[in-house]
């Protein structure tokens, strides 16, 4: 074996790419191509400066990949495994876009789409899938994140409208979004409503002084006396049954793009290890670094073969919930440590955005909290195991 290449893709050791279908592959190949050219080769400066990307929008629109998984209204209808893939490209080029794009189509999108009256779609669904218009999802609280039934922003009823009071904290996309699905307590419960850009009453304002997610924006929404009309109102949601529902679509990407992330890393690892020498070998030839590689390796290839397997049984709609948070529990977790370790591969020049593992591994310091964290997801896993809640 002496001499041999450097394996190029650390899932090629498992043959994932085998269970594919061909359209599978060609879709994960197209968006790979595009953030190959769009956005790899810039990504180290947008982080750096705490730049996203707007303009990118329409063309991650004409590829495809906003509300991807969503029928009709100009979506492109893939199956759940291909939107997967989708995320695992754009979370190997960098969380925030991946980030972006689940905001965009399994949260803001979804809630329209499978909470909305017809006349909500057909305003807005064309306008999002095609990265004309950009949408968030405010739901967590500066006080309740994790517990969202708890949540303070409130809509009374005043005549034919409705009077929205309150804000949200932590909101991907919330200072250059044109609409906002806001969550809210009322005397039916908790409903959802969309509030366009310039409202009188709606302002934003961005999270400044990041150190994670930089190359994404991430804002507080508030509302003060917003009025809105009934027809604001998305007529299908009542209680937190509807945005946890999209909370499961966001996570389901979050799944697959971990192990892009974790993938990307492990690349840049070899890739240094083979050019990097040390004591007139390189380190790759190392058995302390083939420990390092060979475990991380194996780890990326079982949270693949996971994403994959909990994205057929979304595409059978046999997916469970808590089946769900076992997937972002696990792959997040080895993503983040994968990330880390592979740092220690590249030495004092792990610190360089030059390379990616770093800025990795403080983006998946959000990934690993947001959209339920690792804490609350074990709670599910072991309710689903017990039968007994451990949330209070």
């Amino acid at each position: 074996m002496s001499g041999a290449k450097p394996m190029k893709d650390p899932l090629d050791l498992l043959d994932i790419s085998s269970l594919l279908s061909d359209e599978e592959r060609e879709i994960q190949a197209t968006v790979a191509k595009f953030l190959a050219d769009r956005v790899r080769p810039h990504i180290g400066e947008w982080f750096e400066n705490a730049h996203f990307a707007r303009e990118l929008a329409p063309e991650l629109g004409k590829l495809g990949v906003l509300g991807m998984h969503l029928e009709g209204y100009g979506c492109a209808g893939t199956n759940a495994v291909s939107y997967g893939l989708a995320c695992l490209e754009l979370e190997a080029a960098d969380s925030g876009f991946r980030s972006f794009v689940s905001v965009q189509g399994s949260l803001s999108m979804f809630s329209i789409w499978k909470w909305g009256s017809e006349e909500q779609k057909q305003e807005w669904l064309p306008r999002l899938a095609a990265g004309e218009a950009i949408g968030c999802f405010g739901l967590t609280e500066p006080d309740f994140g994790s517990n969202p039934s708890g949540m303070r922003t409130r809509a009374v009823r005043d005549g034919d409208d409705w009077i929205l009071n309150g804000s949200k904290m932590w909101i991907t996309n919330g200072g250059i979004a044109d609409v906002a699905t806001v969550w809210a307590q009322t005397e039916e419960g908790i409903r959802g409503f969309l509030v366009p850009r310039g409202t009188p009453g709606f302002t934003t304002q961005d999270i400044k002084q990041k150190m994670s997610l930089r190359a994404s924006i991430t804002s507080e929404l508030y509302f003060d006396n917003v009025r809105l009309p009934d027809s604001a109102r998305l007529p299908l949601a009542q209680g937190l049954r509807g945005p946890l529902s999209c909370l499961n679509e966001a996570r389901f990407g979050i799944l697959f793009g971990a192990v892009g992330a974790a993938r990307d890393c492990i690349q840049a690892a070899i890739e240094y290890a083979d050019s990097r020498v040390q004591f007139d070998k390189p380190i790759s030839a190392f058995q302390l670094t083939q420990k390092k590689l060979t475990d991380m390796s194996v780890s990326t290839g079982n949270a693949a073969l996971l994403a994959i397997h909990l994205g057929r049984l979304k595409d059978h709609h046999r997916i469970r919930p808590e089946q769900i948070s076992v997937g972002k529990l696990n792959n997040v977790r080895e993503a983040i440590a994968i990330a880390r370790e592979c740092r220690t591969v590249l030495g004092a020049n792990g610190i360089s955005l030059e390379y990616s593992p770093l800025r990795h591994a403080n983006n998946l310091e959000s990934v690993l909290t947001y959209e339920g964290t690792s804490e609350m997801h074990t709670l599910v896993v072991g309710q689903a195991l017990t039968g007994q809640a451990a949330f209070r």
